[in-house]
């Protein structure tokens, strides 16, 4: 099988000028996602041979919407003379950047009539546009499993078989399963108008896990590592207890330098708060701004339009757009797949894991680093430091304190300080 690594950024717009019938483009998008997504978790390039892995995980059979969406992918790369990608030193995959970011709802509303209703449904109820394709994804996954009937014609037991064979033969964690529940209760009672009852499934096993954490001297190490905007970037995520979309999409006007505060707006589960901005990197954040008021300025002079905006801001202020600049704007502009309008997007998650990752060999850390790492490490050294957990909890934006006290449990000192008998 052909390993050669394949690069085709244009895939949706050729996609779009098949002339396919409307349904078909949109199950192949999907299907093309979750594959880039498979290659993405495995850190390799896109090649015929990970297709073939994929397909074998999925136990896909020759008619699928899979097998065949993947088959007109590499069709249609090997017609348009794709050439492998260049290093990734020096690859801009402009084209991705924008794709960060939910298309139009109104250009898309689904294929088949349950998609249709759970989009409805979804959208009725102000879902996420994240929640929203998880949504869609976990139903689509459900339909193969019960082909050839429709989920109109679904049942509990048909639901409580697949969430069974998640957890015996695909071996998926709890959350994962619980996750696939929530979804197809809400496709089959809100979209689709069917009640369940009682659903009798085998659970998966549940797994107790303790967050990574590292130490003071290790994330000293790491940001010393760094330099630049992604060492400022790393620092702000530890010093302010940050998720890596929460850091990558902050805008300027996030930042509130005088009062050393940081909003988060629109963060996981749609939710605001404020967070500490820590001091050290005042200097540094106000040398940042004065640097984006000369990218602003030029991309005003080249009539580029404001930055991204979600749709219903953007059509009721839309020229917020040109003030609303990102904190991390990526260094090319971009044209958005969606409306074909060049502008300047944020810099990608995937440049920023990486730039992470490299800096933690250089630091010779033998410990797992992730920008999450970073906000697991921001809890615990509170905590270790006296904070109270309450407070710890709104500065993470956790809805519950039970999420907060698991960082109690990997503490320098566990128990909230107790000093062990021997050292008394």
């Amino acid at each position: 099988m052909d390993k050669q690594p394949v690069s085709f950024p244009n895939w949706k717009g050729a996609l779009a000028a098949t002339g396919f019938p409307p349904v078909q483009p949109a199950t192949y998008t999907r299907e093309i996602i979750s594959f880039l997504r498979f290659c993405k978790t495995r850190h390799v390039p896109v090649s015929a041979e990970l297709a073939r892995q994929y397909l074998e995980i999925r136990e896909s059979q020759t008619t699928t919407p899979a097998r065949e969406a993947l088959r007109w992918f590499y069709r249609a790369a090997r017609a348009g003379g794709a050439s492998p990608p260049a290093p990734a030193a020096i690859r801009r995959p402009a084209a991705r950047q924008a794709a960060q970011e939910p298309p139009l709802a109104a250009a898309d509303l689904g294929g088949p009539d349950w998609e249709r209703d759970l989009i409805k449904a979804s959208r009725e109820r102000g879902f996420l546009w994240r929640t929203e394709e998880t949504y869609r994804a976990w139903a689509a996954r459900f339909t193969r499993f019960i082909v050839p009937r429709s989920p109109y014609a679904a049942t509990a037991e048909d639901v409580a078989a697949f969430l069974s064979d998640l957890a015996v033969r695909l071996r998926a964690s709890p959350s994962t399963q619980k996750q696939a529940l929530n979804a197809l209760v809400f496709l089959m009672q809100a979209a689709l108008h069917r009640e369940l009852g009682e659903i009798d499934f085998r659970r998966a096993r549940p797994r107790e896990r303790v967050p990574t954490v590292r130490s003071a001297e290790e994330c000293s190490r790491l940001f010393a590592a760094m330099s630049g905007t992604h060492r400022l970037m790393t620092e702000l995520a530890y010093g302010a207890g940050l998720r890596l979309m929460e850091l990558i999409r902050l805008r300027i006007h996030h930042l509130d330098l005088d009062r050393g505060r940081l909003q988060v707006l629109a963060g996981k589960g749609d939710k605001d708060r404020v967070t500490v901005l820590p001091g050290k990197l005042g200097p540094l954040l106000r040398q940042r701004l004065v640097e984006l008021r000369g990218l602003w300025e030029q991309d005003r002079a080249d009539q580029l339009p404001g930055v991204w905006l979600p749709e219903g801001l953007a059509r009721k202020y839309p020229k917020a757009g040109e003030s609303w600049q990102w904190l991390f704007p990526s260094r090319e502009t971009s044209v958005d797949p969606a409306t074909k309008v060049r502008r300047r997007h944020h810099l990608t998650d995937s440049s920023f894991q990486r730039a992470v990752l490299a800096a933690a060999r250089r630091a010779k850390l033998t410990k797992r680093v992730t920008p999450h790492v970073l906000r697991h490490s921001f809890a615990t050294h509170l905590l270790e430091g006296g904070t109270d957990i309450r407070t710890v909890q709104e500065l993470l934006g956790h809805a519950s304190v039970e999420t907060t006290q698991i960082y109690l449990h990997v503490m320098k000192k566990p128990g909230l300080g107790v000093r062990s008998p021997l050292d008394q």
